[in-house]
């Protein structure tokens, strides 16, 4: 049986390298031509020179062959756009064809096959996702109606920095923001926090395994014929991930539909006050309609991306911004005089104050310019070939569009390495929003693909930050260097985590009991 499994696996190798060979050795016309990039090894093209951090390394590469430029990544071609012009062709002008994503082995164990808002192609089931996300999460009116759970995290946040505050400690800022965020999220998807410790910190692990291996180059995505063979065992560790998460969402859903049953409700219309996200789906799932089928796998798969999608990404932003503030002290006493004339001493943050916290958002600007979640977004893959800057761009490749290198484009930004919040608030860059129209700063992608949870991500940031700078004074454990480098997976994250110590600063230190 042993020789029978190796003769198998050496024929199987054997026909990828003479596939590799010809599709590498064989001349191929390209009109217009393929973007320029390095020439790579036979067979395996780029894939042993990729570092750990990708878009670093995309940006160097973009210094030497121009905003576009492609490389082999064993059978498949990346191509990589890093200017404004070009992540317009690709977001906006080309939009349709580019719409459709490259499903990466991992994401694909992840999110029960890819059916999530995330990987789903674009078309009836993908508008289907994103309508259930905009209309039970995301509109306005379900932003407000969620604003007591942020208020109620937020605070108890506060409450424990304030103690480690009263002990004089330094804490893990980034796990504070994580749990807090978590506790949001969850709060909104089932209408519980996750008050466990040991529950809390799991999620953490699991999260950032789950961007970890996200991000990893994976052989099984630039050989797909060898795929099945998972040789470097990312399907089966994302699998051993998505078994403890699948057990947790399960218990979930049990238990809301044995709470729907005991109140008589059955599965209505959906349109009774007080539901949570999760009761909303299965009253979706319930409903059955054949033209557009909405499974309890599809569940599964939105409450993961709400869990991944939406914890990481904001508590890396926050401790980057208070990580970039630590290091320009005047920004964290400018942005505390502005707290002070808004909020004053004696009363607490509320979101209703939010904007008219203009340097705050500046703060938060320049740090999304400096760190965007994901540097990268998250690949496209053309349904046709195009053109894209006068190059070929073919259908089926992976396109990366890297927003980190736009952001710090010497060419469009001044000293772009310094952290200058001030850029922001001048007139001529209002327009540097975020929003879907703009590609100078596109920390959430653009297009109908960009990140349907923007809006709920800067709120919360927001919101976070000026309790936390509004209730302590911050400073540097004695002896401790600040260390802002960076850690890449499909999100950014900070290499060392911040540690600070936080010091009361109000009159009333329990205002945000």
């Amino acid at each position: 049986m042993d020789l029978n499994i190796a003769a198998t696996v050496a024929a199987v190798v054997t026909a990828i390298v003479v596939y590799c060979a010809a599709l590498f050795l064989l001349p191929r016309r390209h009109s217009p031509p393929l973007p320029p990039g390095p020439t790579g090894l036979p067979v395996l093209g780029s894939l042993p020179f990729l570092p750990p951090d990708l878009h670093a390394f995309f940006a160097r590469l973009s210094a030497t062959y121009g905003p576009i430029f492609s490389l082999r990544l064993g059978s498949k071609l990346a191509v990589v756009v890093s200017s404004p012009s070009l992540a317009k062709a690709v977001l906006r002008d080309h939009d349709p064809t580019f719409a459709n994503r490259d499903v990466p082995d991992s994401a694909r164990t992840i999110t029960y096959g890819g059916i999530d808002i995330v990987w789903t192609p674009l078309g009836p089931t993908w508008r289907m996702l994103r309508r259930v996300c905009v209309r039970e999460l995301f509109s306005p009116a379900g932003l407000d109606s969620i604003g007591y759970l942020r208020r109620r995290e937020v605070r108890a946040a506060v409450r424990r920095f304030g103690a480690a505050a009263e002990r004089g400690e330094a804490v893990d800022v980034g796990q504070e923001v994580f749990l807090a965020v978590l506790n949001v999220i969850a709060s909104m998807m089932w209408s519980e926090d996750e008050s466990g410790e040991a529950v809390r910190m799991e999620f953490r692990e699991l999260v950032g395994e789950v961007t970890e291996l996200l991000g990893r180059p994976n052989v099984s995505d630039f050989f797909p014929a060898v795929a099945a063979l998972d040789l470097q065992g990312i399907r089966r560790k994302m699998r051993g991930v998505f078994k403890r998460f699948d057990g947790f969402f399960e218990r979930k859903i049990e238990r809301k539909r044995a709470a729907m049953q005991r109140r008589g409700e059955g599965c209505g219309d959906g349109e009774e006050a007080g539901k949570d996200f999760l009761e909303s789906l299965l009253t979706l799932e319930a409903q059955g309609e054949e033209s557009d089928p909405f499974t309890v796998s599809h569940v599964k798969a939105l409450l993961m991306d709400m869990i991944v999608g939406g914890t990481d990404t904001t508590a890396n932003t926050i401790e980057f911004t208070l990580a970039e503030m630590l290091r320009r002290p005047e920004t964290i006493r400018r942005a505390q005089a502005e707290l002070d004339e808004v909020v004053g001493d004696g009363e607490a943050v509320e979101e209703s104050l939010l904007p008219r916290l203009h340097y705050l958002s500046t703060i938060i600007k320049e740090t999304l310019r400096l760190h965007p979640g994901v540097p990268l977004l998250v690949p496209h893959c053309p349904t046709s070939t195009c053109t894209i800057g006068g190059y070929s761009v073919p259908a089926g490749s992976r396109v990366f569009v890297n927003a980190w290198a736009i952001h710090r484009d010497p060419a469009l930004w001044e000293n772009p390495s310094d952290f200058r919040p001030e850029r922001f608030a001048a007139a001529e860059a209002r327009k540097w929003d975020g929003s879907a129209n703009n590609f100078v700063f596109l920390p959430f992608g653009s297009g109908r693909r960009m990140c349907a949870g923007t809006a709920v991500a800067e709120r919360m940031m927001t919101y976070s930050l000026a309790s936390l700078l509004h209730a302590f004074d911050w400073r540097l454990p004695e002896g401790e260097e600040l260390d802002l480098s960076e850690k890449f997976g499909i999100v950014l994250k900070k290499a060392k985590p911040l540690r600070a110590i936080p010091a009361a600063r109000l009159s009333n230190p329990h205002i945000y009991s």
